[in-house]
């Protein structure tokens, strides 16, 4: 019984086929709205949290000024050398501090030139920032105190000045009024979440970047590695206690400098992310249900063409069940084919979006699983009330129906 209302199922959503690929479309623009929301949205989340973790789980960075809001800080004083040397020296479970400085400039080598970041800090900077070196070194002690023009490139600076895998080591880049000998060559770290690229900056030591670029000492922020086994509150409020007091701040003042803690950035993003996703998604689903209408809306038609028919079936024995059954069937073929249509569109758009994005592409077979399931039950639930109408007909009734 039921094989034979399968394959009257098929014959009769085959005997209109526009009329059937129309009906499902709600179906499928809301499998594929919410799978391509949640596909996206999980690959944004990784891209953000593995960027975040590119920079350590178990690092404060510390920045001039005060917070009033979202985007919104007021200018405070920078921050000194003796700063750093002061968390390092003072503070239980800090491993390392890089003061770090930077600037926009133009670079200029080999014919060429590029408006890149100049980052001037110390060699902590790039245990820090879990930055390698993969030719060349890192700065010595004399250069750093001297403030000597070497300089260490990323990837970016060295395909666009000279060449992608051209020999950088002894090269000069002339920027501002000086030139800089490049002494190493940073590993690639590749493009950020949001589009920006983590190879394109040139570090240079904080003395040679304040004398020789900005004409100043200031301290524009204290990056710190602290140790994982330490107790992360307690630390932050002892960095907090220290820098208040060399910053000169009595009880009633509000701090003037910020502490951003990259695990609790990482955890904040997570969080906010999951929550857009999930909301966007329940947006979309409105779609199903739009679908859903759009099924049993159709199958209503369809009660009313095929009246007739129906009351024949039941004039010559066919029981209430079978009717109910044959066109229930019928709702679910046709919620399960918006289903695989909208699961495919929904991979292409997902890839495709994912591509543009530059996010990672992360299927899911428990989203997919999940969505096709609700568009079949969508058309089963839709489908009831036509199906119960049909086989509650009268058969002398639906035998006269024109």
């Amino acid at each position: 019984m039921i094989g034979n209302a399968f394959l009257l199922a098929i014959r009769q959503i085959w005997r209109n086929p526009l009329r059937s690929i129309l009906t499902v479309l709600g179906i499928v623009i809301g499998v594929m709205a919410v799978i391509t929301m949640v596909t996206v949205g999980n690959g944004a989340s990784q891209a953000i949290r593995e960027q975040i973790e590119s920079f350590g789980n178990n690092q404060l960075m510390l920045r001039p000024g005060m917070r009033l809001g979202p985007g919104q800080t007021v200018g405070a004083p920078s921050f000194k050398m003796a700063d750093a040397i002061a968390l390092k020296q003072q503070i239980a479970g800090v491993l390392a501090v890089a003061p770090q400085t930077s600037a926009s400039r133009t670079i200029v080598a080999n014919g060429r030139n590029w408006q890149t970041s100049i980052i001037g800090t110390d060699n902590n900077y790039f245990k820090i920032d879990n930055r390698e070196i993969v030719e060349g070194r890192l700065f010595e002690s004399g250069e750093m105190l001297a403030g000597s023009a070497v300089c260490v490139i990323g990837g970016t600076i060295q395909k666009e000045l000279f060449g992608e895998g051209a020999e950088v080591i002894g090269r000069t880049i002339r920027t501002g009024g000086f030139s800089c000998r490049v002494i190493g060559l940073m590993k690639s770290k590749g493009t950020a979440a949001m589009g920006g690229d983590q190879d394109d900056l040139l570090v240079m030591p904080i003395q040679t970047v304040q004398r020789r670029i900005l004409g100043n000492t200031r301290v524009g922020a204290l990056l710190i590695s602290v140790n994982p086994q330490s107790d992360r509150d307690r630390l932050r409020e002892a960095v907090k206690s220290l820098m208040r007091e060399r910053r000169s701040l009595s009880d009633g003042d509000d701090d003037n400098f910020q502490i951003l803690d990259t695990a609790e950035i990482a955890a904040k993003v997570a969080s906010t992310t999951q929550i857009m996703t999930t909301l966007l998604a329940a947006v979309a689903a409105v779609s199903l249900l739009v679908g859903g209408i759009g099924i049993m809306n159709i199958m209503l038609v369809s009660v009313t063409e095929r009246t007739r028919e129906i009351g024949i079936r039941l004039a010559i024995g066919a029981l209430e069940r079978e009717v109910l059954l044959q066109f229930l069937i019928e709702a679910l073929m046709l919620g399960c084919l918006g289903g695989v249509l909208g699961v495919l569109l929904a991979v292409v758009a997902s890839k495709g979006l994912a591509s543009m994005m530059g996010v990672p592409f992360l299927f899911n077979p428990g989203i997919n699983l999940l969505a096709f399931t609700v568009s079949a039950l969508t058309g089963v639930i839709f489908g009831y009330f036509p199906a119960r109408r049909a086989a509650k007909l009268d058969p002398i009734e639906a035998v006269r129906h024109e």
